[in-house]
């Protein structure tokens, strides 16, 4: 349904950021370091200095992506109901979806390709929780409000021991994963900058609540492939409650989130419909070119005489 899109040939970046890979990290390393909480610094101003030019390649990507995205979003509906509708079409028609990476997961990988895999998604991992929290401010009630009621259960409803993005770190740590930016790929890198530009800028606000949205909708198939593949290798209970959770929880999240954000949104504003539709479509796109990333790199080495024979 939708056309391939290539992140590799989103618009054209500084001498010193050539190509898509070298732009990647250098973003992915750039959001580590400003959104960790630090202390003053005397140096603040040559920081400001590196952020504006950090600034201007990401809005240069976000824009290259949106121009690319466009033409899959002209005709979306502008009235709630029927964007509701198209916006849950995306589950079964959107870019990467019912990819056969994830059977195969759940079927086939080994113990050390589904470590790969998890290590690629665990440093791709821009924090959910974070992202809706940048997210919601300044939104109208009712969609506010279905974004803290989302935060909380992300934060385990004030438990530390049902907090999200823990369970994945507990996860990392029980399998020995050593997740780190220059040894990951950079689709991954991508879906992560992309999420955390759209999260942290408010001109694009709209495209933040849509690509989170399309998360909630599109990944409870996805990670219950990944807790199958996990308990097929016997690994402990510990490294899958995260994917076990959000095989189920994410059902229902993305019900609330598409009538208490979504439709509210575009009721009250038909204008919003077309970011919220790109964020998602970017979101999709963004994932659609991770698996076929996995895929070639796991696919490859799941089955290296038959590639050396080629």
């Amino acid at each position: 349904m939708f056309p391939a899109l290539r992140l590799a040939n989103l618009g054209e970046f500084t001498p010193r950021v050539p190509d898509a890979e070298a732009l990647h990290r250098a973003l992915a390393h750039w959001n580590r370091e400003r959104l960790e909480p630090r202390l003053p610094t005397p140096d603040w101003k040559a920081e400001l200095e590196r952020e504006h030019q950090m600034l201007r390649l990401e809005g240069a990507f976000i824009e290259a992506f949106r121009r690319h995205v466009a033409p899959l979003v002209a005709n979306v509906p502008t009235q709630a109901e029927p964007f509701v509708a198209w916006f849950e079409s995306l589950k079964d028609s959107g870019p990467g979806q019912w990819d056969p990476l994830f059977d195969w997961l759940a079927t086939n990988a080994s113990r050390e390709q589904m470590k790969w895999f998890l290590t690629q998604e665990a440093a791709g991992e821009a924090g959910f929780d974070d992202l809706v929290a940048y997210t919601q401010v300044k939104l109208p009630q009712r969609p506010k409000l279905e974004l803290a009621r989302n935060y909380w259960d992300e934060m385990g409803r004030g438990a530390a021991g049902g907090m999200h993005g823990p369970m994945l770190e507990r996860t990392v740590e029980e399998l020995e994963l050593a997740p780190d930016i220059d040894g990951t790929c950079w689709q991954a890198l991508a879906l992560a900058n992309t999420m955390t530009a759209l999260a942290t800028t408010r001109r694009y606000t709209y495209q933040s609540v849509g690509a989170l949205g399309v998360v909630e909708l599109t990944a409870p198939t996805r990670v219950a492939s990944i807790a199958d593949g996990l308990k097929r290798l016997d690994c402990p209970p510990i490294a899958r409650k995260y994917f076990q959770l959000h095989a189920n929880l994410d059902v229902e999240h993305s019900r609330a989130w598409n009538a208490e954000a979504l439709a509210p949104l575009v009721e009250e504003d038909g204008r919003r419909a077309r970011p919220l539709a790109e964020g998602a479509m970017m979101r999709l796109i963004c994932g659609e070119q991770c698996f076929e990333a996995y895929r070639a790199y796991l696919w490859a080495h799941a089955h290296p005489l038959v590639y050396a024979a080629e």
